[in-house]
């Protein structure tokens, strides 16, 4: 997608078109988001990403101003997410739900009552001049798939509530491991050892 160039220049609406892929530069994770939801109007969103920048999160917190968005959740990569801990914050006000796990996928998805829309692509939510993979798809069958492994990353025994800190009014603040919904008592544990809080 050359610079200046719409999405609606390269994509076909979805009501038209049930599965399309866009293989290139220059269309970015928000933007596609913010095409998608001019379609399907106010939606609940779900998306995983291997790394998170401010210039996406913030998006997330315009499109929830202008009510596009109704309840969001979003699942990091825990080894990831210690580059980031200054987003925390800003994590935290744009999703009402963030998980950290090991996680290298990268999917959208967007529900309504009347349409389902899953997007899986190479790109993080980072900007960048690489090309990328992007299929979107309104199967259901594909939305309930993507769904079900979605379920299984933020499962509360293999991954990690990115939690607000007592003393903050807005949402924000340390990473803490949610030990207290553990049923075994146990810390997250994985590959990289017993995972600690990083303060902000």
């Amino acid at each position: 997608m050359s610079r200046g160039q719409k999405i609606s220049d390269i994509l076909k609406p979805l009501a038209s078109c049930s599965e399309q892929c866009y293989v290139g530069v220059g269309l970015h994770t928000l933007g596609l988001l913010g095409w998608i939801l001019g379609q399907t109007g106010r939606a609940e969103v779900f998306v995983s990403t291997f790394s998170t920048s401010e210039a996406f999160l913030n998006g997330i917190v315009n499109l929830r101003q202008k009510k596009l968005i109704d309840r969001a959740a979003l699942v990091v990569d825990i080894k990831a997410s210690q580059k980031t801990t200054h987003l925390n914050k800003l994590m935290n006000s744009a999703f009402d739900l963030v998980k950290l796990t090991l996680n290298h996928s990268k999917i959208l998805l967007v529900y309504t009552p009347s349409i389902k829309v899953t997007v899986i692509t190479s790109q993080n939510q980072t900007y960048g001049d690489r090309a990328e993979c992007t299929l979107i798809s309104t199967s259901e069958e594909l939305y309930v798939s993507v769904l079900t492994g979605y379920h299984k990353l933020i499962d509360k025994d293999k991954s990690i509530l990115l939690k607000k800190h007592k003393d903050e009014q807005e949402i924000g603040g340390d990473i803490c491991a949610d030990d207290n919904n553990r049923t075994d008592g146990q810390k997250f544990n994985s590959d990289i050892g017993d995972w600690q809080p990083i303060g902000i």
